[in-house]
């Protein structure tokens, strides 16, 4: 959407914009092998397809609007979610502009809304954090698990406490594993 003129893109152009370092987060640092393999999965997901008629270097495009039944403001609102993460409905506004133009701040809130509200939904808000004026809002696409800890714990509404200390003992001995015993 903010890239017509490159789009499809090639393998070399989803690394460079993979590895783009404003806009991002997180901020990645992926090489070719990463990228194809993500696409792989993706293709498998149907989220993503081999463009026709490209030339001699394959191109590819997303599918995700038509699998997933977006408007074009939730496009937007999906794509600037998983750039940047959580924002608020004014983060979002002010940063769609080259993809949507939301004229206020009611329609991006009605966009969250009807994304929230399908029978699978897709964004979900988060608690405002202490000292915020807005909550933010996240999207839910991927492995849960990969929602930060604090989104995991705050929304976590139906969990007792003690279920949410075992979830993060066994993060915690996940992170451990992998960095090695703590000195």
């Amino acid at each position: 959407m903010t890239t017509p003129d490159a789009y499809p893109l090639t393998v070399n152009s989803l690394i460079a914009a993979a590895n783009q370092r404003s806009s991002r987060d997180p901020v990645m640092d992926m090489v070719e092998d990463e990228v194809r393999q993500a696409l792989h999965g993706l293709q498998d997901l149907e989220l993503v397809a081999a463009a026709r008629d490209t030339g001699r270097v394959p191109r590819y495009e997303h599918r995700i609007r038509t699998v997933l039944n977006l408007r074009r403001d939730e496009t937007a609102v999906m794509c600037l979610l998983l750039l940047r993460g959580a924002q608020t409905p004014g983060e979002l506004r002010s940063r769609s502009d080259r993809m949507h133009s939301f004229d206020e701040l009611a329609s991006v809130q009605a966009t969250l809304d009807r994304l929230a509200g399908r029978e699978e939904a897709l964004v979900r808000v988060l608690p405002r954090a202490p000292g915020s004026r807005e909550a933010r809002w996240i999207h839910l696409l991927g492995d849960p698990s990969a929602i930060p800890v604090q989104a995991a714990v705050l929304t976590s509404d139906r969990s007792s406490l003690e279920e949410r200390v075992r979830v993060l003992e066994e993060r915690l001995s996940a992170v451990e594993a992998r960095l090695g015993p703590a000195s």
